[in-house]
């Protein structure tokens, strides 16, 4: 998914709750920015080695309070390509349109996680 930086809203991300670990991999140390107290670590290509993006490890109450999506793996754009994900039932791209309808106990726990 296409974001931006909310610390800077002049970097531009692609975000993801599942990244392909054949591809990347989190690099050990753990730090915090200026602007939060989020713990997050870099992620690595594999291939090449090079820093692609970052991994909120443990996210603070003040960015869970803030409006997000709920992607925890973030990729510089200039670093990375974006592609759909694929739907395991058809084998097509996944859409929005064709997700499952959210249950109550769901509902709740989304209420929960975007306050």
């Amino acid at each position: 998914m296409r974001a931006i930086l909310l610390a800077d809203t002049t970097i531009e991300l692609f975000s993801t709750d599942s990244p392909d670990f054949s591809v990347v991999g989190v690099i050990p140390q753990i730090f915090m920015t200026a602007h939060c107290n989020c713990k997050i670590q870099n992620i690595g290509c594999l291939c090449c080695g090079s820093v692609v993006g970052y991994h909120v490890l443990t996210p603070c109450r003040k960015c869970m309070r803030s409006c997000n999506n709920g992607h925890f793996w973030m990729f510089h754009s200039n670093c990375v390509s974006a592609c759909g994900r694929m739907n395991l039932k058809d084998g097509d791209y996944m859409v929005w349109k064709e997700l499952p309808a959210m249950t109550q106990d769901d509902a709740t726990f989304a209420m929960e996680c975007f306050r």
